[in-house]
């Protein structure tokens, strides 16, 4: 038979079981410590790259709209911006514009916003006034997913989006005194003209609201 272990022989076993637990414990901890440190490392590295981001991003001056150029500009300089109430404007005739990118127009402004239905030129021109853009499609050439890319590359303020059937192209963007014919909604002019128009000073009444007017017919937006 077995001899029964001595106290001595169970004191070393309890030694070594609890020196077993010890370094399980021990090695635990510095594998919890390497992750923390990687862990810490990433994040501390995403940071850095979020902050690069922002400061190359942000240092990078906004293009000086007077240096914009843009192939195709129609500019129409010295139109008139008369109230005429109830009266409607030929801007074909009277200015050589269709769609009209200014001129005499009615007092109540048209508010800002995306309309799936044609507009009163006299109303859109005085949101002109204000310095908002009027971005006319033809229904006829422009689906309803390419009104949606439309609607996602300009801003949500100061721009006016409506159909305009018998458009000479098929999207045309308005600011007051300037125009150009656009050949879709990938047309890089787009933005060009978004960057030099947008509220833009040479509007006569840049600081005035674009809302607080009149709700066409099919407001959508």
């Amino acid at each position: 038979m077995p001899s029964e272990p001595t106290v001595k022989q169970e004191r070393e076993a309890r030694r070594q079981a609890k020196v077993a637990v010890l370094k399980q414990q021990q090695a635990r901890e510095k594998r919890n410590r390497r992750i923390g440190i990687i862990v810490g490392s990433v994040a501390a590295v995403a940071v850095i790259a979020v902050i690069i981001t922002f400061v190359v991003t942000g240092s990078q001056p906004k293009p000086d709209p007077a240096t914009v150029s843009i192939k195709g500009l129609k500019t129409f300089p010295g139109i008139t911006a008369v109230h005429v109430d109830g009266t409607p404007v030929d801007y074909k005739k009277d200015y050589g514009m269709d769609p009209p990118a200014g001129g005499n127009h009615w007092s109540g402004w048209l508010n800002c916003g995306v309309y799936n239905q044609p507009q009163q030129n006299e109303r859109a021109v005085h949101d002109l006034e204000h310095g908002a853009l009027w971005l006319t499609y033809d229904p006829a050439k422009v689906d309803a997913s390419a009104v949606a890319t439309l609607i996602k590359k300009v801003p949500s303020t100061y721009m006016t989006i409506s159909p305009y059937p018998g458009l000479p192209a098929p999207v045309v963007i308005s600011a007051w005194g300037a125009q150009v014919q656009l050949t879709g909604v990938n047309d890089s002019r787009l933005a060009q003209f978004v960057t030099k128009y947008w509220r833009s000073s040479a509007a006569p009444e840049p600081t005035s609201p674009c809302t607080g007017g009149v709700d066409g017919p099919g407001k959508v937006g």
